[in-house]
């Protein structure tokens, strides 16, 4: 009878701490998914990061000493300073792309 008890007790006081607002389990269990969602999120970025070095490692042993400097340019769009940005309509595009 006292075990039955222990576990209503128990029970009670679990079901209590759900429907409380103020307890903190609700508060939990909303950090434990965006826990989740955040490492969802690394995971993908580190697949990024892994294309970009494969990439990257591809243009630096490429043999062409401005490579790398040319694909981030272009994928970035930067320029130096003092130069000046022309953009130019390819054939067959339908409508220019404005990053």
């Amino acid at each position: 009878m006292g075990v039955w008890l222990a576990i209503g007790v128990v029970a009670t006081a679990f079901v209590l701490a759900l429907v409380d607002g103020d307890s903190g389990l609700r508060t939990w269990w909303a950090l434990r998914e965006d826990l989740r969602a955040a490492q969802v999120r690394i995971e993908r970025l580190r697949g990024d990061v892994a294309e970009l070095e494969r990439d990257g490692g591809g243009l630096v042993g490429a043999g062409e000493p401005f490579a790398l400097e040319r694909e981030i340019r272009e994928r970035l769009v930067y320029v130096r300073a003092g130069e000046t940005l022309v953009r130019l309509d390819r054939p067959g595009d339908p409508s220019p792309r404005i990053p």
